[in-house]
């Protein structure tokens, strides 16, 4: 009997509700990762008369995380996101520039307070639905790669990240 060397290895994914992240999960699942969903709640949705989405994606990663049989939990995570990324925008908008703020939620919310929370779950690695690719090179570092679709290719929100987060990142729906 042929063992599964992917069941030993837990990956947590981030899931929004988005179709991205939910095929990330069921890829993952598919291959025989042990698979948990999170889902980041990055804003106060009383902020947002109204328009905020939250309890609508979450009920959409319960609804996958149970038809595909993963585990799922929810992060609050709008203190940080407050302080290291919606600072940093008003920041540099007031020194006249344009940042991006999905740059910086990459690498400081997804990449890093997620990572941490996902390692507090025994992560082996933390999954996106970015669509890029990443491969080691011979010396073992990471390199981001566009992925197999040029016009879905998110590589330019990930390039913050540092090679210890790259490392410990999976990004499969870039992949083919």
């Amino acid at each position: 009997m042929e063992t599964n060397d992917n069941a030993n290895t837990r990956v947590v994914v981030g899931m929004s509700g988005g179709v991205d992240s939910s095929v990330t999960a069921l890829m993952l699942k598919e291959q025989g990762y042990d698979v948990i969903g999170v889902f980041m709640k990055n804003w106060d949705d009383t902020d947002e008369f109204g328009v905020c989405t939250a309890t609508e994606d979450y009920e959409d990663v319960r609804k996958v995380a149970n038809e595909i049989g993963i585990p799922y939990y929810a992060v609050n995570f709008e203190k940080e996101y407050w302080d290291k990324v919606f600072t940093y925008f008003l920041a540099e908008y007031k020194l006249g520039r344009t940042p991006n703020p999905d740059v910086m939620c990459n690498k400081e919310i997804k990449f890093k307070a997620f990572l941490e929370h996902a390692e507090n779950l025994g992560a082996d690695y933390v999954a996106t639905g970015h669509y890029a690719r990443s491969v080691r090179d011979e010396n073992g570092e990471v390199k981001m790669l566009r992925g197999v679709d040029n016009n879905k290719d998110q590589t330019y929100f990930l390039n913050q990240l540092s090679q210890a987060q790259l490392k410990k990142s999976n990004v499969p729906a870039g992949c083919d």
